[in-house]
């Protein structure tokens, strides 16, 4: 009998997430739906991850009709897959019972048929809630152990092994994977998935925890893993040889690169070796004729540019080229093998013939997530302090040992990004490293996030945040959303029902937003018409004679954090461009005045577009000055990056300690404690909570 591996198809959720910045637009999902019940995959992710916030921040639509949409086209044919954060949820806080109960019953009771359930911690605490509410409510629990890989520390030189240094013993190894997969079973697990977020398992280390896994447990064993660094379809192929029952995939135009392997490339191994995928690839073939265009719509749309695609390949119809058919030939023979070098190369010569990504060699050689990379990146573009990304790279074992050695998975390795980064500004400035921390961070060393893979050190602990005892975040403080009542919308509630609750709950701002628009535009549709008025002519944009703030790369605008009349400083933030699924700071390269604003929120921009006109001078109708602070005589506590002031803590007169936390500044998407150098009495606040300050800022005066 031919062995059957099924297939999870992540197309609509995790592919355009790691491609498209998940973009995809409900008529675009609309125009694949019907292909995809013909097609019969056992499972499709299409919810969770990032899609939920997506598709209400950016597309202005509901993310449970998405969900239901999907269910109501494909029925019960695929199970319906979402990813979720455990007692996160798809949020970042972690939360009641109640909430993960609701949340649990609406998913299923919307089509969901799997939640694929971990933890950034791999703390299995925090995925039993969701296990049990799951299974409550008639659902799959896919419960995800994250695969990570040991820091690479520096090497010990001779007299630092003559004085008995050593690094630490390795952590993640096979026996730490294999323990965590009994312990979700035993929690009842119904499927366990190796998550490899970042790409970083090579073909011979997932053959033997795949072994391992089946070995230890008895439920279905599933495969995740993504392309990055060179290894994914090379891993995917020893994982099919090593036994593994679920495979992740994406469809042909959305496969490779940042993404999961192609649907087609494991086809034909599976071919090679009689395996039965239960898959219709005619009806594949049709999804992906509407995917080739829609791979171009959302590069045009997210990226400004259609960017190279791979070549054009359908198996039912197109003969396999003979080089392709002797490295596919070459794979299976060293698969069955265990000859993983040859394996690697015959899977990366399959790729680079069809002209998908190379391999990130950056990425392999880091060992952290590409998108950890390019968010550190992007934080020290803003910062204008590129040069100390290798010094910032050189830190995060140091950091993430420090606190716990948490794996790097969203949204971990982002908080450890951030405090590396912080960690080499601060050593620039000539500051103790951890001067500049972020709120995200303490919490991770408090306990508040969970157990860490290694126990902290109480004196770091102390440290960081004040006190050596672990301190686990008390869901019993956890407060509900306000859910006011709307003026502009009629007085009806920002949340009406359940649903709409629980997005207000997993996504605070986003769905405030999406939700008080939604209920202003129900309520002027049904207001009685009234008499047409003539429409205000649009403000006429004057020529542009002063200096510009112009776009640094292509992208969207989508937010501006200044307006017509306000006077800016040299290096602040001026608005955000969402390009290369970043949001990118945008800040003023000269001081001067918003004369106009050129181009609209929402627009996107090529590179070099004219975003804002600065004059020297105050525009004439611009408001009166706030009254002029009193002069600055004593010590000032200053902005040690730019950002923008979301708390302050203090007031004219408190006195405060040395070390004590006196504003909260928000810069690379953290929340950044500033602290006082020295004791003293508060004599002036200098900044207003909102306002958007520079490198340097004074911020509190202290005499």
């Amino acid at each position: 009998m031919a062995r059957n591996l099924k297939i999870r198809d992540l197309t609509l959720r995790d592919g355009q997430q790691s491609s498209f910045a998940t973009r995809m637009n409900q008529a675009q999902i609309d125009r694949v739906l019907p292909f995809y019940k013909d097609a019969g995959f056992y499972a499709m992710e299409v919810w969770g991850g990032a899609v939920p916030d997506s598709v209400m921040r950016y597309l202005n639509e509901n993310p449970w009709t998405r969900l239901e949409s999907i269910h109501k086209v494909v029925g019960d044919v695929s199970k319906l897959t979402a990813l979720s954060r455990g007692r996160n949820l798809f949020g970042y806080a972690p939360y009641t019972d109640e909430i993960i109960e609701g949340f649990c019953r609406n998913a299923i009771e919307s089509g969901l048929g799997i939640m694929r359930i971990f933890d950034c911690l791999n703390d299995v605490d925090n995925v039993k809630s969701t296990i049990k509410y799951v299974k409550k409510y008639g659902g799959i629990a896919d419960c995800a152990v994250c695969y990570t890989v040991d820091p690479k520390y520096p090497k010990l030189g001779f007299w630092d092994k003559l004085k008995g240094k050593k690094n630490p013993e390795p952590v993640f190894t096979d026996d730490y994977f294999v323990n965590k997969a009994k312990e979700v079973a035993a929690l009842g697990a119904d499927m366990i998935t190796i998550k490899d977020m970042s790409g970083l398992i090579p073909p011979q280390r997932v053959s033997v925890l795949v072994k391992k896994l089946k070995a230890a447990v008895n439920v279905p064993i599933d495969f995740h893993t993504h392309c990055t660094p060179g290894y994914g379809l090379a891993s995917v192929y020893a994982s099919i040889a090593a036994g593994v029952d679920v495979v992740d995939t994406n469809c042909w135009w959305f496969g490779g690169g940042t993404g999961a392997p192609a649907l087609e490339l494991v086809y034909l191994f599976c071919q090679k070796l009689g395996i039965d995928l239960g898959v219709n690839m005619e009806a594949v073939a049709k999804i992906n004729e509407e995917l080739k265009s829609i791979r171009s719509e959302l590069n045009l749309s997210v990226f400004g540019k259609d960017k190279p695609a791979p070549k054009a390949f359908n198996p039912m119809v197109d003969a396999v080229p003979a080089e392709v058919d002797a490295q596919l030939d070459r794979a299976v023979k060293a698969a069955q093998a265990d000859d993983f070098q040859t394996l690697l190369d015959a899977a990366q010569k399959i790729e680079a013939y069809f002209g998908f990504p190379a391999p990130n060699e950056l990425v392999q050689k880091a060992e952290i997530p590409g998108g950890m990379y390019s968010n550190m990146v992007a934080q020290l573009q803003q910062l204008k302090a590129e040069e100390i990304l290798p010094r910032a790279m050189e830190l995060i074992p140091t950091v993430r040992l420090s606190a716990g050695l948490p794996p790097l998975v969203t949204p971990t390795s982002q908080i450890v990004g951030a405090q590396a980064v912080n960690c080499a500004m601060d050593e620039k400035a000539g500051r103790p490293m951890y001067t500049n921390k972020s709120s995200q961070f303490v919490n991770l060393v408090k306990g508040e996030y969970g157990k860490t893979p290694v126990k902290i050190d109480p004196e770091f602990r102390l440290k960081i945040c004040g006190f050596r005892e672990e301190t686990p975040y008390d869901v019993s403080k956890y407060q509900m959303q306000p859910n006011p009542e709307l003026p502009e919308a009629g007085g009806v509630k920002l949340a009406e029902n359940e649903k709409e609750v629980l997005l207000l709950e997993l996504f605070p701002m986003v769905a405030k937003g999406y939700l008080t628009g939604v209920k202003k535009a129900a309520y002027e549709a049904n207001k009685p018409a009234e008499a047409p008025k003539a429409e205000a002519a649009a403000a006429v944009k004057t020529p542009v004679t002063g200096d510009v703030v112009k776009a640094p790369l292509p992208g969207k605008l989508i937010e501006y954090k200044v307006k017509v009349g306000d006077k800016v400083e040299a290096g602040q933030e001026v608005l955000v461009l969402e390009a290369m699924k970043m949001e990118n700071a945008v800040t003023a390269e000269v001081s001067g005045y918003v004369k106009q604003l050129l181009v609209a929120v929402g627009e996107n921009v090529a590179t070099d577009a004219q975003l804002i006109e600065l004059s020297k001078e105050a525009p004439k109708a611009a408001a009166a000055e706030p009254a002029a602070k009193k002069p600055v005589t004593g010590k000032v506590i200053a902005a040690p990056l730019p950002g923008k002031v979301i708390a302050i803590k203090v007031k004219a007169g408190d006195t405060i300690a040395a070390g004590q936390e006196v504003a909260v500044l928000e810069a690379m998407k953290m929340e950044n404690s500033i602290n006082a150098d020295f004791a003293g009495t508060v004599k002036q606040v200098l900044v207003s909570e909102g306002e958007n300050v520079a490198t340097d800022a004074a911020l509190i005066e202290v005499e």
